[in-house]
C-alpha cells in the first residue's frame, strides 16, 4: 500500500467516524448504551487525544504542545456532543499537517516513557499511521453499532 493510500484510508476511516455522529442530539451523544459505560462523546475524545494527539501529534510529529497535553482521553472532561466532534476535527487538522510534514520512512521524532506506553518504539512513522488506521476503524464499527441502537441507522448494510 502507497503513503497516499494509506492516508487515504485513515480519512475514509475518519469520515466513517464523524457520519456515524452526524446529526445525533446531545443527549444521544452522552448516553451510555454499552455495557462497558461509554458514550459517544467520550470515544471522540478517546480518538481525538489518545489515537490523532497522542500517535500523529506526540509520536510522530515530536509536538512538545501535544506531548504536554496528553491524558487519557477517555477520561477527559465532559464536554456536548458538539464539543467532542469539534475536538475530534480539530485534532484531525492538526495530525494532517504533521502527516504533510513527516517522513514516514522515518522513525517516530519522540517515544512514550515506559510509564505511558511499555512496548518498544515503532520502526517507522507508517507503522504510527497504521496503528491509528486499525484504532479509527474499530472504533468507527462501535460507533455504528451505538447509532443503530439509538435511532436504527446503519452505515452498511451487507448481503
Amino acid at each position: 500500500m502507497s503513503d497516499a493510500q494509506l492516508l487515504a484510508q485513515l480519512a475514509g476511516e475518519r469520515g466513517h467516524v464523524l457520519r456515524a455522529v452526524h446529526g445525533l442530539e446531545d443527549h444521544d451523544m452522552r448516553r451510555t448504551l454499552t455495557p462497558s459505560g461509554w458514550t459517544m462523546t467520550q470515544l471522540l475524545n478517546h480518538l481525538a487525544f489518545d489515537d490523532e494527539m497522542f500517535w500523529i501529534s506526540a509520536v510522530l510529529g515530536g509536538d512538545a504542545t501535544a506531548i504536554a497535553g496528553l491524558h487519557n482521553g477517555w477520561a477527559s472532561k465532559p464536554m456536548t456532543g458538539a464539543e467532542a466532534i469539534n475536538l475530534y476535527k480539530r485534532e484531525i487538522a492538526r495530525s494532517d499537517a504533521v502527516l504533510a510534514d513527516v517522513d514516514l520512512d522515518a522513525p517516530p521524532r519522540w517515544w512514550p516513557p515506559a510509564t505511558v506506553f511499555d512496548a518498544p518504539p515503532m520502526p517507522d512513522g507508517r507503522e504510527v499511521v497504521f496503528r491509528v488506521l486499525a484504532e479509527t476503524s474499530v472504533h468507527a464499527g462501535h460507533l455504528d453499532i451505538v447509532r443503530e441502537l439509538i435511532d436504527g441507522h446503519q452505515n452498511l448494510v451487507v448481503g
